[in-house]
């Protein structure tokens, strides 16, 4: 049996060739803006660690330099690509400049009277803290007295520590600002399902698989993820009206809430002497999505397209740039609006059809197959879908509303993978039936069908190489040929694991993280750890003194069920503990053992001591390399 692997099928080569002749007109203007007020960079943006490993290299990406696609990458998202190489430090008006290229975000720096202020603090420190460092060094040492958070996605936050400390914000030094329900929702989606976002995540971003041209390529927002550990200081003050003007060290902003959009905590921010609106992540040079591979809560396009357009009346008549926390401004008055008003017409219109069609009984996936943009959208680089596709958003809005069933009865209670895989390798004539026929059709590109069989097979006979090769090799060209960076990525890191296995484990959230919960919502993240199978018998109430804060929280375990609640005076417990959160944390992250805690006193037991290590012996611990492509083993 022959299949291709790293090169294009000629289906494929053929397919970007069409691509390549229906692309929208070339205007040259992303290139213009992409690169305008560029002051400085320092060579490929590397940036390593203390110990000297890699955090950001974009130097592997060089191949970008050809203007021409290869076979193995869509032209339109080739284009894209080589936008996203820039990087450096950009003046976007007098007191505006963003960095770029350092990391998948973008920060961008205010100019106050005495000081700036940081709009985002990139994923992680040593990005951040590199950022900084390029903006000084062109605009001189100014104290950075304000962190803003647009929203409460990690690329976004977590290299607060690499600009400010914590020990900066007790002392009043500086302030962060976040929008309502920062903390909840950056916890949900990093911290409650962090495990399983980080391994899809993989799929996303394809930071697992080789840079080149028949690997990753892009990301779609940006290149790729940093290598590090991301951290998080809370919020010091939260943006709770839905407009709400600040005055900041002699600076007037702006704010305008947007929840439930890209994020479920998320604001823009106008500057008014600056004439100068950011969109945070709800208009950017690419359609997003409205529930990312990696996973998250359906967002609502409704309420994203109505926010976009309470933006667009508000301060469009005073916008001269708007720029976001991806990609490049659009400067001028007229530019800048009507790239605003095509951004809500995107998600209006995903929105409205998907729902007129939905009415009149269309299935998901049948309306995602129909469903194109009108030549008005479909003509514009900034509506392509780079990162988000009209096929997925459909998807994501029909859940939103009906959620996943699609009321065929057939699908209510239909067979697991494998069970069900099973059945349809025996209805198809067996393997080696099911394996020629599948070669036929891969030689004729028909590709999605045979990654749809071939998963089938895998399913069935995991140890099946062939089957494994010509799922790998059907994956691999519908990678070559997706434009969406996301779908790319996806395709060729299931291409890759169905060769060689999941990546090792990439091990527990970091006690940065854990640091900056509120004991709620830690008590939250232990009762998610609860391996039920383990609990079901038990039944134990555990008091917690928190020596710093003088909280007092009761942790009640029954039926499997661990719930939490905090009380004014100290409960009678089984157990009482009394401790730190500190300590706590290092406990939870494996950095302290029970027996270190106590003989050092830093750890305090009264009552039935032995429910303390029952207690820890309940949570469940994630390896985060569990299997996509092959099927996962169920836990107990």
């Amino acid at each position: 049996m022959s299949t291709i692997q790293n090169c294009a099928h000629p289906a494929t080569a053929g397919f970007q060739r069409l691509v390549a002749r229906q692309q929208p007109p070339e205007d040259r203007e992303d290139d213009a803006d992409a690169w305008r007020g560029f002051m400085g960079s320092m060579d490929d943006a590397a940036i390593k660690r203390a110990d000297g490993g890699s955090v950001w290299n974009l130097a592997a990406y060089g191949f970008l330099a050809d203007a021409e696609a290869p076979d193995t990458v869509n032209p339109i998202l080739w284009r894209q690509a080589r936008l996203n190489r820039a990087h450096g430090l950009f003046q976007v008006t007098e007191r505006i400049f963003q960095v770029r290229g350092f990391d998948l975000a973008n920060i961008t720096f205010i100019e106050t009277d005495h000081g700036v202020m940081a709009f985002d603090a990139l994923m992680v420190p040593e990005t951040a803290a590199a950022a900084l460092a390029l903006y000084r060094k062109h605009r001189g040492d100014r104290p950075l007295h304000t962190v803003i958070y647009s929203h409460s996605h990690v690329d976004h936050f977590g290299g607060v520590t690499g600009l400010v400390s914590q020990d900066d914000v007790d002392a009043g030094r500086v302030q962060i600002i976040a929008p309502a329900g920062f903390m909840q929702s950056a916890v949900a989606e990093n911290v409650m399902a962090g495990v399983a976002m980080a391994r899809r995540a993989q799929f996303q971003f394809g930071n697992t698989l080789p840079i080149g041209p028949a690997a990753q390529v892009d990301s779609g927002l940006g290149k790729n993820i940093p290598r590090g550990r991301p951290g998080l200081l809370a919020p010091t003050r939260e943006i709770t009206q839905k407009h709400e003007c600040m005055v900041i060290d002699g600076l007037e902003v702006e704010f305008q809430l947007t929840p439930e959009t890209e994020a479920p905590a998320e604001m823009h921010l106008f500057i008014p002497s600056e004439n100068a609106l950011n969109l945070a992540e709800n208009a950017t040079h690419t359609l997003h999505n409205l529930c990312p591979l990696r996973g998250a809560k359906v967002r609502d396009s409704l309420a994203w397209s109505k926010y976009l357009n309470e933006a667009l009346h508000r301060y469009g008549p005073r916008t001269e740039v708007i720029l976001a926390q991806h990609h490049w401004p659009t400067w001028g008055r007229e530019r800048a609006v009507r790239f605003l008003a095509e951004q809500r017409d995107m998600y209006r219109f995903l929105h409205d059809q998907t729902v007129r069609l939905m009415n009149h009984g269309c299935k998901p996936a049948e309306i995602a197959e129909r469903l194109q943009w009108p030549d008005g959208l479909a003509e514009r680089w900034h509506a392509r879908g780079y990162y988000g596709t009209v096929s997925h958003n459909v998807k994501a809005i029909y859940q939103h509303y009906l959620s996943w069933y699609d009321a065929h009865p057939a699908n209510l209670n239909k067979l697991p993978p494998v069970e069900g895989a099973r059945k349809y390798v025996a209805y198809m004539g067996g393997a080696q039936a099911l394996l020629g026929k599948a070669q036929a059709d891969f030689e004729r590109g028909e590709f999605r069908w045979v990654a749809e069989v071939m998963a089938h097979l895998v399913y069935a006979e995991p140890a099946n190489q062939p089957a494994r090769e010509l799922a790998a090799a059907a994956l691999e060209q519908l990678g070559f040929q997706a434009e969406s960076a996301t779908w790319r990525n996806a395709y060729l890191l299931g291409a890759q694991e169905y060769r060689v296995g999941p990546p090792p484990a990439s091990g527990q959230a970091g006690a940065a993280m854990l640091a900056a919960l509120p004991n709620e919502l830690l008590f939250d993240l232990l009762a998610m750890r609860v391996v039920a199978g383990r609990a079901k018998d038990l039944r134990f109430d555990i008091g917690w003194h928190f020596q710093e804060s003088h909280e007092h929280w009761v942790c009640s375990l029954s039926n499997g069920a661990l719930s939490s609640i905090r009380l004014e005076i100290a409960p009678v417990a089984d157990l009482t503990v009394t401790t730190s959160r500190a300590t706590l944390d290092a406990l939870l992250a494996h950095q302290l053992q029970p027996a270190q805690a106590l003989a050092n006193g830093r750890l305090m037991l009264d009552g039935q001591v032995q429910l303390l290590p029952l207690f820890f012996g309940l949570l469940d611990r994630f390896s985060g390399n569990f299997a996509v492509v092959d099927a996962a083993e169920m836990p107990q």
